[in-house]
């Protein structure tokens, strides 16, 4: 085998030229490339060798031309400037490329209009299915979505209407189990912190509604700007704390949480003895924070593995999982540590 080999012409490396340099047929290149179990090791190696020493790179656009696919699942996130969708984007990705498809990440920054941009350029690309986290969006988008042939998944909410496909959990039935939990631990004088994002102030505001149907009102509420962290939640324990000290704080995010017991300690004032803390997400972290946090977890691996899972079967054109519509409420669990 030739190990200088160079395409004297300056075009691109074609199938041909590995199969020249293998010494086999360009059908066994390919299939090297894409059914490599139905090959030889033998015949395996010496295609990869060619492949290494050409430089080759599969033409994924004539590919996608050809079978109306094109590999790719696109995945919009608010941010990843916090780990509370860590687990779900790491499972839906590894489930995903198991099965040849890699995931193409979108940031719309917690802005629908950003989404509608991000969406309209995604389209252009043909995307083999569309992930969007949350479930609003402008009315274009949801137009837009509406009309595409590919399958969309909505995840992280729960809703009655959406626009195919949903995975996640209610942020209102969370504000609500909250409020009722920490009402049954005896606390009276509630504030709460939260910050702008849609799904954060929903759940903040449910937990205010359940309060006032128990008789509590006059519930202080700071907002902080998007993303949520660790400072935000110091500063917004701060605004707080002009208003007076409540018995509890719960916060949208585990990570305004963990900056408001960072805050308190540096105060002084002991939690939960002083103020307790709630937070959302469970965090890696929040199990070693001091004190522990109390939280309220959602199973964000196991959100991404079914959504992987959802898409394989749709894109695979299942027809009883097609016939069907698609709705999972994942459910959340309340955690009880030390904070509260």
């Amino acid at each position: 085998m030739d190990k200088h080999f160079v395409d004297e012409t300056g075009a691109s490396v074609t199938l041909e030229d590995v199969a020249r340099v293998a010494g086999v047929t360009a059908m066994t290149v390919s299939r090297a490339m894409n059914r490599p179990e139905l090959l030889r090791e033998e015949t395996r190696a010496r295609v990869m060798d060619a492949v290494r020493v050409t430089g080759y790179v599969p033409n994924l656009l004539a590919g996608a031309l050809a079978s109306n696919k094109s590999k790719l699942v696109a995945l919009l996130l608010p941010t990843i400037a916090t780990s509370i969708f860590t687990d779900m984007v790491q499972s839906m990705m590894s489930s995903l490329a198991a099965s040849g498809y890699q995931t193409l990440l979108g940031l719309t920054e917690y802005l629908p209009e950003r989404e509608e941009q991000i969406v309209q350029t995604l389209l252009g690309r043909r995307p083999d299915a569309i992930v969007l986290t949350g479930t609003d969006h402008t009315a274009l988008t949801r137009e837009r979505l509406a009309r595409t042939r590919v399958p969309i998944l909505e995840i992280w909410d729960l809703v009655d209407d959406p626009i195919d496909m949903l995975i996640g959990f209610s942020h209102e039935a969370i504000g609500s189990a909250v409020a009722r939990h920490l009402l049954g631990k005896g606390y009276r004088r509630f504030g709460v912190v939260s910050a702008d994002d849609p799904r954060g102030l929903r759940r903040s505001r449910s937990v205010i509604d359940e309060l006032d149907k128990q008789g509590v009102r006059d519930v202080p509420i700071e907002i902080l700007p998007a993303p949520a962290t660790p400072q935000s939640g110091r500063d917004g324990f701060t605004r707080m704390l002009e208003r007076g000290l409540p018995d509890v704080i719960v916060c949208s995010t585990d990570t305004l949480a963990q900056g408001i017991l960072a805050e308190a300690g540096q105060r002084g004032l002991n939690v939960p003895r002083d103020v307790a803390v709630m937070g959302f997400g469970d965090l890696s972290t929040a199990a070693h924070v001091h004190p522990a946090l109390s939280t309220v977890r959602v199973e964000g691996a196991a959100i991404g593995t079914l959504a992987a899972e959802s898409l394989l079967a749709r894109l695979a054109d299942k027809p009883a999982v097609a016939a069907a519509p698609l709705r999972i409420d994942a459910g959340f669990t309340i955690v009880d540590r030390e904070s509260a």
